[in-house]
This record gives structure tokens, sequence and C-alpha cells, in this order.
């Protein structure tokens, strides 16, 4: 997890850009700010620093942290286009995430014209030689399958060579430069995970993850991370691997349940990818008249509905008041205003239910 401040700090930020203060010139007091989160003033200002030195607020003597208006004002001028190009469009966590990306662009005079790869390379090459020769000012991405090599590279590279702003979510590819992120802390959330289940009293717990986009390697990485430094045994046969074309099988329980079995044999819990995998789990389970969780715990990851929804409600990691896709908005549209930008994540909490 990020150091307290940095979270006070990141907090602030999308209030300053949710418009909270507009009816101020000043951030609430360092007193007031302490208060609220419950902290020391020295974290406050540390974290006040942070806003500093990203040029969304000055320290005047006598006057507070004073907002820095400096948004480029385009009322009344023709709204500018922005590509942003998902995985999936209506899948999963997407509407949500595209509602808030809507949302911050539009209440900046920006008009998004959404693309969908279905994580595939081929469809992400088309459709970025498709904005290419398109008289876009900003591009926002969520790239596909961002845990292989990616062939799309020399047009992420054309694209920042036409000085685009571009700004990826969720994933990105390590060899473009110049492009900023805004990330899931997805190997702080495989650690989380795991050292809950281990306050729980689970000492063998078991692992699925996807293995061709970059959360599902990240997210393992915090779990082995906790498995090695809480001491527990980390066997290969107990983790589960799934990739893009694998999903719908793993989904709809054709044949891929055979090798979960052999997954959780032995385990007394399990960390999922996501919320979507570990409903089908939970169901896979009861439907073989186990209990979840007194033989199986199942903890996840996005507290999405399908944690809802769940025939037992599913323990889940959710971002609370981020919303990646809004930040990730908030942060190209600074990009367009000329102010100091850097690459941003997202915490998680843990909502705890029925499943742990």
């Amino acid at each position: 997890m990020p150091p307290k401040y940095q979270a006070i700090a990141d907090e602030l930020r999308i209030h300053i850009e949710a418009g909270k203060y507009a009816g101020s010139d000043s951030l609430p007091t360092e007193f007031a700010i302490a208060e609220e989160y419950r902290v020391s003033r020295q974290t406050v200002r540390q974290a006040l620093a942070l806003l500093v030195s990203d040029g969304l607020i000055e320290k005047r003597q006598g006057s507070g942290s004073k907002i820095v208006r400096h948004k480029v004002e385009r009322a009344g001028a023709q709204p500018l286009t922005i590509a942003v190009v998902t995985t999936y469009i209506s899948d999963y966590i997407f509407p949500s995430i595209l509602r808030e990306v809507e949302n911050t662009l539009a209440q900046n005079n920006c008009t998004p014209t959404l693309f969908s790869t279905q994580n595939q390379v081929d469809s992400e090459r088309k459709i970025l030689k498709n904005i290419l020769s398109m008289p876009v000012s900003g591009v926002l991405v969520e790239g596909s399958k961002t845990a292989l090599p990616n062939p799309n590279i020399d047009l992420y590279r054309q694209l920042l060579d036409k000085g685009l702003p571009l700004v990826f979510m969720h994933g990105a590819y390590g060899d473009v430069p110049g492009a900023l992120t805004v990330l899931d802390d997805n190997v702080g959330g495989g650690r989380m995970l795991v050292e809950y289940l281990y306050g729980r009293g689970h000492r063998s717990i078991a692992g699925i993850f996807k293995s061709d986009d970059i959360q599902g390697v990240q997210r393992y990485a915090g779990y082995i991370d906790a498995l090695r430094d809480l001491n527990l045994p980390l066997d290969d046969r107990n983790v589960f691997w799934y990739d893009t074309q694998a999903k719908e099988r793993l989904l709809n329980g054709q044949g891929a349940m055979e090798r979960v079995d052999e997954a959780l044999s032995g385990c007394s819990a399990v960390v999922c990818y996501n919320d979507e995998v570990a409903n089908r789990i939970v169901s896979y389970l009861i439907k073989k008249g186990l209990r979840v969780p007194e033989d199986m715990a199942v903890v996840s990851f996005d507290n999405s509905q399908y944690s809802e929804l769940s025939p037992v409600r599913i323990t889940s990691l959710s971002h609370g008041k981020y919303n990646v896709g809004r930040m990730s908005a908030a942060l190209l549209i600074r990009m367009l205003n000329g102010e100091p930008c850097r690459s941003e994540t997202a915490p998680w909490e843990l909502i705890e239910k029925e499943s742990s």
C-alpha cells in the first residue's frame, strides 16, 4: 500500500479535479485535513507538498493552500475528441469505468470516441491505425494482453511522435516511454488478500490468475511474496492459470474445472483474479456440496456486482472512492492543459463479506 501521505494526496487530488472545492480558492486547513484523516499535521504537510510539486496548489504565507486554477478555458469552443480504447465495453466492470471516463471528459468539453479490442492485439492494431488518421486530441488506452510482448509498440510511438497525450489505464507496455499510467496496486492487493486469509487461520492458499494481462501477473507476484514472507507453502500445483482464450471455458465450466479442482486440492482458501472468476468458483464449490467459507474460503478483486450476486457474497478488494476511469481521464485532461503530471496508482481497501 502507498504511504499514508501519498493516499491523502491522491484523494485530495481527486476532490480538486471533481470540483469539490469549486466554491473556494483554498483547501481546508492543515488542522482540518489532519482531523478528517486522523493523521498528524506532518503527514498532511507531506501530502500537500506532493500537490505543490504537481502544480495543483501553492502555499501562501498566512493564506493556507491555494488551489491553482489554470485549466484551459474552452467554453464555446468545439469539443476536443478523445480516443478511448478498452478491451471490453459492456462486460464486467467496464461500464462503470467508461461512465466515469465519459463524465470527466464531458465536464472538460471533451467527447470520447470509443473502441473495443476484445483483448486482441490484431484488433488493437487496426484501431490504432484508425486513430492515427483521425483528428483526435488525446488517447486513453487499456492495452491488450499487457503481460505479453506487443506488436503495436510502433503505432504507440507514432502517437507520441505526433505530440498526442497518451494515458494507459490498468496495464501498460514497458517499452512505450513517455506515456503515463493509472494502475491498480495489484502487487499490494495480492499481498493484502493472502495476509487477510492468514489472519483468518488459513495456511494452504491456492491462487487463480490470468496469464496474459499484467494485472494477473502482478496479483500473482503479491500473492507469492506474501506466501514467502509468511513462510507458507507455495506449490505450483495450487496455482491455476488461464488466458483470454480460456476465459469462456473457465466461466462456463467447459473442461477447466477438473484442473481447478487440482489447484484447490489440500487448500482451505483461494485468491481469485477477479470477482467474475470468484463467482464461478463459489457456484462450482456449492454444486459439489462444499460449504463456503467453511470448506473453502474465496477472496477476490474489484468488489463488483459479481461479488454481490454470488450465491455467497464474496470478500473482495475495492477501490472505494477511487475510480481508474475517472483518474485516467482527469490525468489526460491535465496533460492537455499543460500541467505537471505523473503516473498514479489506485489503492485497494478490503470489503469483508460472507465468503471468507
